[in-house]
């Protein structure tokens, strides 16, 4: 089977503007990695899904707030994400964005969203909310997660942008994995700077597992290869934050890694597909 990316950003020139170019603090990373990409259209895009076997993307109408002025500054809607899902059927699913701030109203739209059968999770970037990720005004969400039987996704490890990283620390999913035993948690870009950190609790928690968007392959840490390649194995999913990462060349490095076949296929595809019932 094809591969499955966990985490891809709205690829339309749309998405990509309100994503990379419209808020200043992803601008200014934007800018030092060099990235530059402008969008593509819905059949530029299944074109370039079947040039790299790429099977499914998950897409998240995500919510990220400015830390200095509280505003948001992603804010993809639901109604985006449909519009591309309903344009490419079964290959592209979403997330729902969580805004904290928004209390029981969102809660009630997370599961309006799920019912539509377009969105299999949730997403959540709690750095610039200025909160934790085990804050108290995130456990409805986690609960309605819970309820409905879908993953939440959350950005762990250290904040590229202008946000404190310690929102993300992996240790605090440590507190909701306890609290929640029937969520099914993903902590997304490994948890680098702490990948250890995040590789001891997916080991501990039965329903915690690790994301690799945003990290290319070739830069993993060991630890987390030799997690992926034993007592890890379906505990790793490949995800590329695209356009960060270009699905052929992502997907070559993980083929020269020193995984066994049946670990490389779970970190590929496998993996994914079990956690958001993909099948």
């Amino acid at each position: 089977m094809g591969a499955v990316d966990y985490w891809c950003n709205l690829f339309t020139p749309e998405g990509i503007k309100q994503t990379f170019e419209d808020p200043r603090e992803v601008a200014d990373v934007v800018k030092w990695w060099g990235l530059s990409f402008t969008g593509m259209s819905v059949p530029e895009f299944e074109t370039h899904l079947d040039e790299a076997d790429v099977d499914v993307v998950l897409i998240p109408s995500a919510k990220m707030a400015s830390y200095e002025t509280a505003q948001l500054i992603w804010d993809i809607s639901e109604e985006q994400v449909i519009e591309v899902a309903e344009a490419l059927p079964g290959r592209v699913k979403g997330l729902v964005g969580i805004d904290p701030r928004s209390g029981m109203t969102g809660v009630r739209r997370l599961q309006e969203a799920v019912e539509t059968g377009h969105f299999v999770g949730a997403h959540l970037h709690a750095y610039g909310f200025g909160i934790p990720v085990n804050h108290r005004r995130l456990y409805p969400f986690y609960a309605k997660c819970a309820e409905l039987g879908v993953p939440v996704v959350m950005q762990v490890g250290h904040s590229a942008e202008r946000m404190p990283s310690e929102m993300g620390r992996p240790i605090h999913i440590d507190d909701i994995a306890l609290d929640f035993p029937e969520l099914t948690i993903v902590g997304a870009h490994t948890g680098w700077p702490w990948v250890e950190e995040l590789v001891a609790l997916a080991w501990k928690h039965r329903n915690v597992y690790i994301g690799t968007s945003a990290h290319h392959p070739k830069y993993w840490d060991p630890s987390l290869v030799r997690f992926a390649n034993s007592r890890g194995k379906g505990k790793v999913l490949f995800g590329s934050d695209y356009p960060v990462m270009d699905y052929r060349d992502a997907l070559a490095a993980i083929a020269d890694l020193p995984l066994r076949d049946d670990a490389r296929d779970l970190v590929v595809s496998g993996a994914a597909r079990r956690v958001f019932a993909l099948d």
